[in-house]
């Protein structure tokens, strides 16, 4: 025996946390609300659960009052089946004590329904009856139908709406304004908000029916009540009506309070359609908005308070509460910007270290003519977006993110014109005419039109700014035709492309490795800092950044940095690297037919550099004469222009070992040229002969 209850009490806990489960007490909670419907209910219990049932409303109107966003109670529906068949479920129960016992007297139904009908009937039926009607038609014909009219309206609309916000969604994330993830809540969002407001249509329909079904169990209860207090409790017709109609009275509006209030929590919360923020602030805020309407409001209170006939005491009260509240209103937004105006002032005249020695990267200063850029109408380009676009292409073309490019006004500066500055210094700068447009013949050929002569910024071709009326007579000519803003954030990106060595700084490279995806962390902690520092890293993208080589495949990189360590040179690692990269390098060097034109070294210059390299490793230098080297660009230059006017981008291959000394002797002429060395031409690539030097 003892063995058994050993048992008994080892499996009780178990069984008891095992009832204990939200899941299992869930369900049993919708098997008791159907349970109303079937089984008798004492007075007692029926007291308690039509308390609960207040409770339970209260609750979900509070909720609905607090709630920021619809979706934050996107269980609302599911809530109203529930609220309604438990309702219903009392409705029935009721029924049952009424019909069963209500010639025992007004304590019959419980003492809830018994304190409902006194309360509000004050000892009249007649009265409570009326209250009755008009609670189920507030419910039934206004407050319930028109938020059913705002979730069916809502639903469709949303339903309509959701091709174009996945379209938005996928532009967005195409353009990299969001990320991955960013993308999948936002989707998941818009299917989450579709289907709410779809279940609030059909959760709607709950209400209308709790309350015709409210009504016809008043009217089924007060016919039946009075046949069975007649016909079999021996009451008379006048005994039989008071009692049953005062049991069925307090029992429908113990039973429609708590659907009124559930009808306007959900009224409350289908109107909240762009709303943020909880009912009250959101209210409150937007009245608060314009203290002018509150002022004119209280003073229109005044005038309804002296015209003879009108009570005073009540408007004049309204009008004094009113017109504080506006006083009290403007106030605070008065003291708003005045502490907000103390604020800018105080981080204008900040006098931290870091604050006065702070440096941008990247400034672009602009005359006031040009203010009209950045703050572009009529849906011409704003200068501040197409910076955005400039900055989101350089990422995609060379690999790393450009910093921020801060834009002030300079009012020494001539109106139309601009500086760009990098760390404070400047490097570039020109003028551009917002509201005209500039032209440029992709021949280089004299533009035939009304204008002023110019010279094109960022590459100095020749080119003229005309009015905005001759921009389809330009098209239709074939010339180039671009808007002032698109000049300067073109003068821009060429700018921060050749600034780009300078612009990766450590702390740049830094971010770059640690941006690495998951699978590549290990190369990067195998790496840094036991085989090479950050800082050379730095300086091997550099090398790359400096030629315009795309820094965007930094695995691959930091591979054939690893491969070329032990060589100890950053320019042998980067000689190295380039090799590794010699399928991109090459895809860049493609023309429109597939095949990279290219100009080859004689043998005679390969042997001209390569005698004149001295010393090793880092130290190695060209001691080239420069008569030589005045030989060597003239031919360079006479190969270039030949193949530039047979509209070829040309890029020289040399030796590996010569290459970086090549390229430097180019790079003061025509920066613009790519100089290869033979390991970087990918075995794939269709190669173009153009001549050789």
């Amino acid at each position: 025996m003892s063995d058994v209850a050993a048992i008994i009490q080892q499996l009780r806990p178990k069984s008891l946390k095992r009832l204990m489960r939200s899941d299992v007490m869930f369900a049993g909670g919708i098997v008791a609300i159907l349970a109303l419907l079937v089984l008798p209910t004492p007075r007692w219990l029926l007291d308690i659960l039509l308390a609960a049932s207040v409770a339970f409303s209260a609750m979900i109107l509070m909720t609905a009052i607090f709630t920021r966003k619809a979706l934050e109670f996107s269980t609302f529906p599911a809530i109203l089946l529930i609220a309604t068949m438990f309702r219903l479920g009392l409705n029935i129960a009721s029924t049952r004590l009424i019909l069963s016992n209500g010639h025992e007297g007004h304590d019959a139904a419980g003492h809830v329904i018994a304190a409902f009908g006194s309360f509000v009937m004050q000892g009249n039926f007649v009265i409570g009856a009326i209250v009755f009607a008009i609670l189920v038609i507030v419910n039934f014909v206004v407050i319930t139908r028109g938020s059913g009219r705002i979730a069916e309206v809502a639903a469709r609309f949303s339903l309509d709406a959701m091709p174009g916000k996945q379209m938005a969604i996928d532009a967005d994330l195409s353009s990299g304004l969001i990320g991955e993830d960013e993308a999948r809540a936002k989707r998941k969002q818009l299917e989450e908000e579709s289907n709410f407001y779809g279940a609030m249509d059909g959760a709607s329909k709950f209400v209308r029916g709790d309350a015709i079904a409210g009504l016809l169990i008043t009217l089924v209860n007060v016919v039946g009540g009075v046949v069975i207090g007649v016909l079999q409790q021996g009451l008379t017709l006048a005994e039989a009506g008071e009692t049953y109609t005062f049991l069925t009275i307090g029992d429908g509006l113990v039973s429609q309070i708590p659907a009124l209030v559930v009808s306007v929590a959900a009224g409350l919360l289908v109107s909240k359609a762009g709303v943020e923020g909880s009912a009250d602030k959101a209210v409150a805020e937007q009245f608060a908005e314009y203290p002018k309407a509150l002022a004119l409001v209280a003073a229109l209170l005044v005038v309804i308070a002296i015209l003879p006939g009108m009570p005073f005491f009540p408007f004049i009260l309204l009008a004094a509460a009113i017109g504080w509240a506006a006083w009290a209103v403007n106030r605070q937004k008065k003291g708003a910007i005045i502490e907000k105006s103390k604020t800018r002032a105080a981080a204008k005249t900040e006098d931290e270290p870091a604050a006065m020695l702070a440096m941008d990267d990247l400034r672009i200063e602009i005359g006031y003519g040009l203010l009209s850029l950045v703050n572009a109408e009529n849906g011409a380009p704003r200068l501040t977006d197409q910076i955005r676009a400039v900055r989101r292409a350089i990422a995609q073309e060379l690999g790393f993110v450009t910093p921020p490019v801060r834009i002030v006004d300079n009012m020494q500066l001539k109106p139309q014109a601009y500086v760009i500055r990098l760390k404070e210094q400047e490097i570039a700068r020109g003028e551009v005419r917002p509201g005209h447009f500039l032209v440029m013949d992709p021949s280089g050929k004299r533009l035939d039109l009304l204008g002023e002569p110019t010279r094109e910024p960022a590459f100095g071709l020749d080119a003229m700014w005309v009015d905005a009326s001759l921009r389809e007579t330009a098209s239709l000519k074939g010339f180039t035709v671009v808007d002032a803003a698109t000049v300067l954030t073109t003068h821009l990106t060429e700018v921060v492309k050749s600034a780009a060595p300078e612009l990766l700084s450590y702390a740049e490279t830094k971010k770059l490795i640690d941006a690495l995806p998951e699978k590549h962390r290990n190369l990067a902690a195998d790496l840094i800092p036991s085989v090479v520092s950050v800082a050379v890293v730095q300086r091997v993208l550099q090398n790359l950044l400096a030629e315009r080589v795309s820094i965007r495949d930094l695995p691959t990189i930091l591979e054939a940095i690893a491969e070329a360590a032990p060589q100890g040179s950053v320019v042998a690692m980067a000689e190295h690297v380039r090799a590794r990269l010699a399928r991109q390098i090459c895809g860049a060097l493609k023309g429109p037919d597939g095949a990279a034109p290219i100009i080859t070294l004689s043998s005679h210059w390969e042997r001209e550099f390569a005698d004149a390299l001295i010393g090793e490793g880092e130290n190695r230098q060209l001691a080239l004469a420069p008569s030589k080297l005045q030989e060597f660009v003239a031919a360079a230059m006479k190969k270039l222009e030949s193949a530039a006017a047979a509209g070829e981008a040309a890029a020289i291959v040399t030796s590996a070992r010569a290459r970086p000394f090549v390229r430097s002797v180019l790079e003061r002429v025509r920066a613009q040229t790519m100089v290869l060395s033979q390991n970087e031409i990918h075995p794939h690539t269709r190669l173009k002969n153009l001549g050789q030097i």
